[in-house]
């Protein structure tokens, strides 16, 4: 307890809000990339003690969010068939496909079943040889090295009863996407911490020069973010656009190096679509050739499933930064986090959950 009360202290948090404040002349737009760094903005009220016209706009980084519908119809084809055992983090299990969930493949009899790392969707291939065991890796670089680790030992060790349904993405990749948008209102970023203690910062400073916008690692917790804004509202007030990290005790410039190697070796650069952006060139991960043998959309030819978003659901708009949660007319009545819509209200990184739960159910104005 002692490091989170140590980064959520009330009078520190004070200061660098009077700061901000001081620094701060005209109104400023910036996009927190990570869904986590949206839940504590939210959580804490960050967003409502900021200057008046400084905008925090949510961006797109809640990996289950982005997860596109055909790959979560395509886990529900593979997980509903005889003699698979699907294996997957938690969060995946409520998030709706275009007819149901992995919760409603486990009580039709699918044997689904919750792990806490890949390496023990790997130890349960090895307990039972006569069943194929898949995992549903998906995220960003954060979650990519232990998923990449595990077909590795599968590999190594010769289990070939496992296999990984991949949909990985990334994050620098997104991040042009949204300053190319015709709509793009972002003028700064405050990059995800996490990410970058996998992969470091070096790919940041070509996207702060080409698109003149300041980037600050930032980390979770309430003065981690204060830290982050404030460090950013200094660059955008003396027109610089520059790397900064604002969270030292967890990222380095060269990032974890044994973890980039494992991604290197097991993935390659591949067009990913996010779920309601749209196709990304050149934004996920696929399995190298030499580990194709333990990707699952192969193994159980799934690939041709194509699926439709719902018309009610403005998720999309919402990854995007171009609206806020409530700003959907379905956001608290059609779409709640017991009947949600979209992946957005169910994840626990999606801001519309994140509005849900803090009870940001319609348009304040709180200046």
């Amino acid at each position: 307890m002692r490091y989170l009360e140590e980064f959520s202290d009330p009078d520190l948090a004070g200061k660098l809000l009077d700061e901000i404040h001081a620094a701060t002349t005209r109104p400023w737009a910036m996009m927190e990339v990570c869904g986590g760094q949206t839940h504590s903005i939210i959580r804490h009220g960050i967003d409502q003690l900021l200057p008046e016209g400084v905008e925090m706009i949510h961006g797109p980084g809640c990996p289950v969010c982005v997860t596109p519908l055909e790959i979560i119809d395509r886990a529900l084809a593979i997980a509903a068939r005889p003699g698979v055992i699907f294996c997957s983090f938690g969060d995946m299990l409520r998030v709706p496909g275009s007819g149901q969930d992995l919760f409603a493949v486990k009580s039709a009899g699918g044997d689904v079943r919750v792990v806490y790392s890949p390496l023990d969707a790997l130890r349960l291939a090895r307990e039972n040889p006569d069943r194929e065991v898949v995992f549903f890796g998906i995220g960003f670089e954060t979650t990519a090295p232990a998923n990449a680790m595990a077909v590795h030992q599968a590999r190594r060790l010769g289990v070939r009863n496992f296999s990984l349904l991949v949909s990985h993405v990334l994050v620098p990749p997104a991040m042009a996407a949204i300053m190319e948008s015709p709509t793009c209102r972002v003028q700064a970023f405050l990059a995800a911490g996490h990410v970058c203690s996998v992969m470091g910062t070096a790919e940041y400073p070509p996207l702060a020069e080409r698109y003149e916008v300041p980037i600050v690692v930032t980390g979770f917790e309430p003065l981690d973010i204060l830290e982050g804004i404030r460090q950013t509202i200094v660059q955008l007030e003396t027109g610089r656009h520059e790397v900064s990290n604002a969270y030292p005790r967890a990222v380095r410039e060269e990032g974890n190096l044994p973890a980039i190697a494992m991604l290197r070796d097991v993935f390659e650069v591949t067009d990913r679509t996010w779920r309601g952006i749209g196709e990304i060139p050149l934004s996920g991960w696929r399995l190298a050739p030499k580990y194709k043998e333990f990707d699952a959309e192969l193994r159980f030819d799934v690939s041709a499933i194509r699926t439709a978003e719902s018309a009610l659901c403005r998720s999309g708009e919402v990854l995007q930064g171009l609206i806020k949660p409530h700003e959907c007319a379905a956001f608290g009545a059609q779409c709640t986090p017991r009947n949600p819509l979209g992946a957005t209200m169910v994840s626990a990184e999606g801001a519309c959950a994140a509005y849900y739960t803090y009870r940001r159910l319609e348009l304040v104005d709180t200046k």
